[in-house]
């Protein structure tokens, strides 16, 4: 056991020499640094723009894909209109894909077509798989 009396700490260590952190020697930091820096970002193109609107479509399209397909394994009474609402998105988004490739200058309709033709090719086989399945049941 420690006794009492070292436990205590001497006065000199309770109490600092140090001055203030804002006395006279130390002046008070500006608000704002003296510089500023602003960042710039590339601007959208008009394929960026594009491919965000075909990612909702894709997005929403899956979600009833997803939905449909849960319905279909399930046998639920709903698997036949949750099929026909993913048929349904998925011809909205090729619409769209198709008008948005169309309608764009050579270069932006490649790259449109290379980052989002992919998934929607996937996404109709995934349906295609799903109608073949109910079909079998």
């Amino acid at each position: 056991m420690i006794p009492r009396r070292l436990l205590r700490l001497p006065r000199s260590l309770l109490t600092s020499s140090r001055p203030p952190l804002r006395s006279s020697r130390f002046p008070a930091l500006p608000s704002r640094p003296a510089y500023t820096h602003t960042r710039h970002y590339a601007a959208k193109t008009s394929a960026d723009e594009k491919v965000e609107n075909l990612q909702e479509l894709y997005a929403t399209a899956k979600d009833e894909f997803e939905i449909a397909s849960e319905e279909t394994e399930n046998k639920s009474i709903y698997a036949a209109e949750d099929r026909a609402a993913a048929q349904e998105e998925l011809a909205k988004l090729k619409q769209a894909f198709e008008a948005a490739v169309r309608e764009s200058e050579p270069g932006v309709g490649e790259e449109i077509r290379g980052r989002v033709g992919g998934r929607l090719r996937e996404l109709e086989r995934a349906v295609e798989a799903m109608e073949e399945r109910a079909m079998e049941d």
